[in-house]
């Protein structure tokens, strides 16, 4: 580079310094506001008492270091990472959300980079307020100097003109009034039901919810992408916080454990997975990135698990609406998205899966990655690989699905190379490259091992399923019985039921106790022991007089509840096979899908049919949960699929009866239509009974047992008390580190040791009913309480809570 001086003269050259910093300067003036926002955010967290008292209008609604915790681990980042997603995807929309996957990511790296460099300088508990504000302060900062803005025409105004110039997007004021009304109704209605009020309000939020959208279905011709990703985001928001806001602590099933992880790392501001060696501590999504955010914003840690990680996730039905509008029509983008929503996974489990919830939205953000094809291929791949990095440290199952499904995808593609050069034509998009190739799978399979591996050493439960698995494949082990999730399954293995299961149970049990019944170690167990415990059937609703009527005419309410929402479940399936089959050979093609979206699919079919058909597999990783990341690739076919089964009543209603389908489908897997006729299993977000309040829902009066026992319970004593071990609920340490979850510390009656103190929970206490899982399945049995009567001393007793020693 030369420069000519003034006057005229011989040109000068410029020194390769003097270029980077003038460079550096560029950027870092192209962000001053960022940067003077995060200076001002770094020091509110350096000197949190003295500025959260200024009056404000924010400070009124939030107090400042929460403003300045959100904008240093999201706004920030996403505002400095928005340059970079501007050169590896193409919309402005999809630049946003990639940024978001992005500051996800980094939030978690500098907290690994704090927890990693600072003990090396004698700092035994890093993981502090002022270390984590500074580093992220410091990794925006090199960010912004480091990566180039992204392209701006000079003359072009500012925004803010822009936007008063042109006014709203269309749709996007009906669109916010409607969402901020759903978002006020899903809060409203879990705390109503938390205080034993009905569900009157839960049920009005999902009617809003689906209202909204319908409007979107409806309009989708007239509003944007950007208008349609965020009325996705209040209905997805929503519908998830109707479950993950239930009971006033952590409620939920892995939640519980997760939670249990996080307070290992937050309350010794140090991430160690020698403290805690299982791989729920090796997931850093539920302990470096919740404790950065409770350090940095001063939200309660159940809070973060029960409101933040939710809402971050709400953006998964968002990132699937753009990556398949990268490569479909707005209306089948838009239906992947609600399909996303709709499937029932999505608003019964995933809220209670904190680590899968960060991991699918960088899943997610891959998939945008993915399918964008305006940017050049290799910047895209590296962003995908790194983004498949982040999977594997946000969730070890998540990981091992992807992984697999990218390997089989591979092989897809090699076999449709070799099959193009044996036969005349060209198949679906032959003339793209593939996306996803060797490196890509090798690098993403070795960030995997090396993870599991020498690092965190958590790699023994995938190679002990593994050998199981081929086991039972090669006859070299006896099967045993598939998860209940097959039986969704149009191709499925055996389901056995719960007397199956818990006759089973108890014959195992007694064969591997044989030789310490015998010593005395556990209470007599007798005939009258065993008839007392039997398998309890799934509780149901009082039927509704429309129910009582229907039943008059001869009409079993119950079983044509249970016939369609098993029919809901087999039409996913059936709508995929149909999807796959006429947007590859139909002449009617509703999109035509590009040559990775179809290896791809092929690879999570493949996946999901193992998880299916070998029993172990089907244990270990849910089916159900599979399904639903598998979404993220496939819910185009089955948007596909819908569509060309609605065309048959002709172009101009057909996508009037998708709608149609999908909000039916919404009202009844929802809960909201079961409701007028009663006789169906009750659901957590509607009702104060069923399975997972049951056994989920901690109860004030189980919290109150459990501290009147631990104040009485010497520490070396602690693992000889039993109770229901199917959540964390009863943990008398973090983490398990003193007690295990294991079956020797639950309560059921074979298992209850002569010198073992036995906690007694709301549910046992109450209806005599306690709960255990058992080879990937929930089995509900009557609890013989008579006999700890006989056996036991009862030293405590509540209306909620029993224990005795």
């Amino acid at each position: 580079m030369t420069a000519n001086p003034p006057g005229g003269g011989p040109t000068t050259t410029v020194p390769p310094v003097e270029r980077a910093a003038a460079r550096i300067g560029r950027r870092i003036a192209a962000r001053r506001g960022v940067l003077a926002a995060t200076a001002l955010a770094t020091l509110v967290e350096l000197l949190p008492g003295a500025l959260t008292p200024l009056p404000t209008l924010a400070g009124a609604l939030m107090p400042l270091p929460t403003l300045a915790g959100v904008w240093l681990l999201l706004g920030a980042p996403t505002a400095v990472w928005y340059g970079p997603a501007s050169r590896i995807v193409s919309p402005r929309d999809a630049r946003v959300l990639l940024a978001v996957g992005l500051s996800v990511l980094s939030s978690i790296v500098v907290a690994l980079a704090v927890n990693s460099v600072l003990p090396l300088v004698g700092v035994d508990g890093p993981l502090t307020r002022p270390a984590l504000a500074v580093a992220s302060a410091l990794t925006v900062t090199v960010v912004a100097a480091v990566v180039d803005p992204p392209d701006k025409d000079p003359a072009a105004p500012a925004w803010w003109l822009r936007a008063r110039a042109q006014g709203l997007p269309p749709g996007l004021a009906a669109v916010t009034v409607l969402g901020t009304l759903a978002l006020t109704l899903s809060v409203a209605g879990p705390i109503r039901l938390n205080n034993e009020l009905g569900s009157s309000v839960s049920v009005a939020a999902l009617v809003t919810i689906a209202a909204l959208l319908a409007l979107l279905m409806i309009r989708h011709r007239r509003y944007s992408s950007s208008v349609v990703g965020v009325g996705l985001f209040f209905a997805s928001a929503g519908l998830l916080l109707l479950s993950s806001l239930r009971g006033w602590y952590i409620t939920g099933h892995d939640i519980q454990r997760e939670y249990e992880v996080f307070e290992l790392t937050s309350d010794r501001s140090r991430w160690d997975m020698s403290a805690f060696g299982d791989p729920y501590n090796a997931c850093l999504s539920i302990n470096l990135l919740p404790t950065a955010w409770t350090r940095l914003t001063d939200i309660p840690g159940p809070y973060v698990f029960k409101a933040v990680l939710p809402l971050l996730f709400a953006l998964a039905p968002v990132l699937v609406h753009r990556s398949v509008r990268n490569v479909a029509p707005p209306f089948v983008a838009l239906l992947s998205a609600v399909l996303f929503m709709v499937f029932p996974t999505f608003f019964t489990d995933m809220m209670f899966l904190a680590r899968q919830e960060v991991a699918f939205v960088l899943l997610g953000c891959a998939m945008v990655v993915l399918t964008d094809r305006g940017r050049a291929l290799r910047s895209r791949r590296i962003t995908f690989v790194v983004l498949a990095v982040g999977v594997v440290l946000a969730h070890y199952s998540t990981a091992y699905v992807f992984l697999a499904a990218l390997a089989l995808a591979l092989g897809a593609d090699f076999c449709w190379r070799l099959l193009s050069r044996t036969r005349r034509g060209r198949p679906v998009a032959t003339g793209q490259p593939a996306f996803v190739t060797w490196w890509i799978v090798v690098a993403a399979a070795a960030a995997a091992l090396v993870w599991t591996g020498p690092l965190t050493h958590t790699g023994g439960h995938l190679k002990s399923t593994l050998v199981t698995t081929v086991q039972e494949v090669t006859g070299g082990r006896q099967p045993m019985a598939w998860s209940s999730d097959v039986s969704y399954s149009l191709f499925g293995g055996e389901r056995s039921n719960p007397e199956e299961r818990l006759r089973d149970f108890q014959t195992v049990t007694l064969r591997d106790t044989a030789a310490e019944r015998a010593a005395g170690v556990y209470v007599p167990w007798s005939a009258t022991s065993a008839d007392a415990v039997e398998a309890v059937p799934e509780p149901r609703l009082p039927l509704t007089s429309l129910g009582h009527e229907a039943e008059d005419r001869g009409v079993d309410v119950s079983a044509v509840g249970d016939f369609l929402r098993q029919a809901a479940a087999r039409l996913w399936q059936v709508f995929l096979l149909l999807g796959i089959v006429t947007a590859l050979w139909g002449r009617r093609k509703e999109f035509h899908p590009t040559r990775d979206q179809v290896t791809l699919t092929a690879g999570m079919v493949g996946v999901i049919g193992m998880l299916t058909v070998l029993p172990q597999l089907s244990v270990e990783y849910g089916v159900l949960r599979a399904f639903q990341q598998g979404l993220f690739v496939f819910a185009p076919f089955i948007a596909a699929g819908v569509l060309w089964v609605c065309r048959w009543v002709g172009r101009r209603w057909a996508e009037a009866l998708a709608c149609s389908v999908v909000l039916l489908l919404f009202f009844d897997l929802t809960g909201v239509l079961p409701r007028f006729f009663g006789g169906n299993p009750p659901q957590l977000h509607l009702d104060n009974a069923g399975t997972y309040y049951d056994i989920y829902y901690p109860h004030a009066e189980e919290r109150a047992a459990l501290a009147w026992l631990t104040a009485r319970t010497p520490p070396d004593e602690l693992g000889d008390i039993q109770s229901e071990n199917l959540t964390n609920r009863f943990n008398l340490s973090k983490a398990g580190t003193v007690v295990p979850i294991t079956a020797r510390n639950d309560i059921h009656p074979l298992l209850v040791r002569d010198d073992a103190t036995v906690l007694l929970g709301t549910t046992t206490a109450r209806n005599g009913e306690a709960t255990m899982f058992y080879r990937g399945d929930l089995v509900t049995y009557t609890y013989p309480t008579a006999l700890l009567e006989e056996t036991k001393n009862k030293i405590y007793s509540s209306e909620g809570a029993e224990i005795y020693r």
